[in-house]
């Protein structure tokens, strides 16, 4: 488990892989995002994509789904404050997924001495190591010494 104290700025984490499949990106935006590019591979040809793919939100979703399962372990697990996402390049049906986890801030807390705030980038990305999701958020994550200044 991974407490304040034991985090730099710098560090980098990456997680498992996960690819995407035709069946699920279909099933997802069905329920979701029911949009005919996510939907209809012959739809979506004549579409600003050219093409079938995934949805953001879908492709958001494993991302979470891998940091929490092989990413960064902090000890409170993964509790965010917000943060900035942005969708860089389509994911399409067959596309493996990656995250890798950078720390870019660290920040003790001026309220709670138990606790701080992490920074993250996290990128998401394919096989061919194209970037296709960014994510720049702040976690809680607490300390292992609440009584370290």
């Amino acid at each position: 488990m991974l407490y304040l104290e034991d985090l730099r700025v710098g560090q980098r984490y990456e997680t498992a892989e996960y690819q995407m499949n035709e069946a699920e990106i279909k099933t997802f935006a069905a329920q979701y995002d029911p949009q005919s590019f996510h939907l209809d591979a012959e739809a979506a040809k004549g579409s600003f994509f050219g093409e079938l793919v995934a949805s953001g939100w879908h492709v958001a979703a494993v991302s979470m789904r891998l940091c929490v399962q092989s990413g960064p372990k902090f000890a409170a697990g993964i509790v965010g404050l917000g943060g900035e996402l942005k969708w860089r390049k389509p994911t399409l049906p067959g596309d493996t997924l990656r995250v890798v986890c950078e720390i870019v801030e660290i920040q003790e807390s001026r309220t709670n001495p138990a606790r701080g705030t992490v920074t993250l980038l996290n990128e998401t990305r394919n096989q061919r190591d194209d970037v296709v999701q960014t994510f720049r958020c702040a976690l809680f994550v607490p300390k292992k010494d609440v009584n370290a200044s």
